[in-house]
C-alpha cells in the first residue's frame, strides 16, 4: 500500500545551509529506520536500483504548487518545519509500523549538526496538507477515472530523467509515463502492459529549468506544469490504467533522485475557466 507521510518537525537547534540537502536527509531517514530495524537500514542504504521509498526536501512554508528545494541561509532553531516520506513497498510500511506510532516528540534526532524533534506525523489528507495520503494499489485502479482524458502533472522539485550516460530535463511523454510504470510494476500485485502508453500525448508544457546545487554535485530539472492527452478510440481499461498511473505520482515521483528530494511530482485538477 503506498503511502505518503508528512512529518512534522521542530528544530532545537539551527539547521546549518550545509546540511539541508538531500544526502542529509537521506541519512535521516535511515537513522529513523535503524531506531526499529538495523538491518533493513543497510538493505535500504546499499540498495542501487529503483528504491522503495522517496523524500522530500525539507520545508518550512505550507505547501504550494513549487516546493522549497534550495535553502540559501541557515533554518533557526524553533521553525515549524515539514518532510515528506512516501513508502511504496507494502512489506516496508509493514516494517516501519512500529516506528510511526512510536515517535516521541521528546526524542531527539539528528540532520547533521542540528537536533530536532518530530511533532507530529499526518497519514491521511488534510485541508491545508496535500502530500498527507494513502491508497492501495487496488484502490488506485478502481478508483481511476474511465472516461478523463487529460492528465495535468506538477512537477513540484527539479526533475530530470537519465538518458544514456547524462541526465535530461525535458520531461517527455516516455521518460514520464515509463518511469511511473516501472515503479508501478515493480511494487504493485496488479501489473499494467507497457502498452497502456501509446496513446498518450503531450498537449501543454508550462515549465522552466531549475537547479539543485549541493556542496557534491548539481542537479539541473524542470519544474512546472504539464498536460498529457489520451487520444483515439481507446478501450476504457486503458484510460483507466493510464489515470491510475498519474495517480500514483504523487507516491512515485519521477525521474531520478527521488530519494534525495528530486522528481516530486503530484496531478492536479485543471479548473476551466467560465465562459
Amino acid at each position: 500500500m503506498p503511502y505518503s507521510l508528512v512529518l512534522n518537525l521542530l528544530p532545537r537547534s539551527p539547521i546549518p545551509q550545509a546540511h539541508l540537502s538531500g544526502r542529509h536527509l537521506h541519512a535521516l531517514f535511515l537513522d529513523l529506520v535503524k531506531s526499529v530495524d538495523p538491518e533493513l537500514a543497510t538493505t535500504l542504504h546499499q540498495q542501487q536500483t529503483e528504491k522503495a521509498f522517496t523524500l522530500s526536501p525539507l520545508q518550512v512554508s505550507t505547501p504550494k504548487d513549487s516546493l522549497q528545494w534550495q535553502h540559501d541561509r541557515s533554518i533557526p532553531a524553533g521553525t515549524p518545519c515539514w518532510w515528506r516520506i512516501s513508502l511504496l513497498d507494502d512489506e516496508l510500511f509493514g516494517k516501519l509500523m512500529h516506528l510511526w506510532l512510536s515517535l516521541s516528540p521528546s526524542q531527539a534526532w539528528h540532520l547533521g549538526a542540528a537536533e530536532l524533534q518530530v511533532v507530529s506525523v499526518l497519514g491521511t489528507p488534510q485541508a491545508i496538507q496535500p502530500w498527507a495520503t494513502f491508497s492501495t494499489y487496488s484502490q488506485m485502479v478502481e478508483q481511476a477515472s474511465t472516461e478523463e482524458r487529460q492528465i495535468h502533472l506538477q512537477c513540484c522539485t527539479p526533475t530530470a530523467f537519465r538518458q544514456t550516460k547524462y541526465d535530461c530535463a525535458l520531461p517527455t511523454k516516455e521518460f514520464v509515463f515509463h518511469s511511473l510504470l516501472r515503479r508501478w510494476n515493480r511494487y504493485s500485485p496488479i501489473p499494467i502492459a507497457d502498452a497502456v502508453l501509446e496513446p498518450i500525448y503531450p498537449s501543454f508544457f508550462d515549465i522552466r529549468t531549475e537547479i539543485a546545487i549541493d556542496s557534491r554535485s548539481k542537479f539541473i530539472g524542470c519544474v512546472g506544469n504539464i498536460t498529457f492527452q489520451i487520444l483515439g478510440e481507446v478501450e476504457p481499461l486503458t484510460v483507466q490504467q493510464i489515470n491510475a498511473l498519474a495517480d500514483f505520482a504523487i507516491y512515485a515521483g519521477v525521474g531520478r533522485k527521488t530519494p534525495m528530494g528530486m522528481g516530486m511530482v503530484r496531478r492536479y485538477v485543471h479548473l476551466r475557466p467560465n465562459r
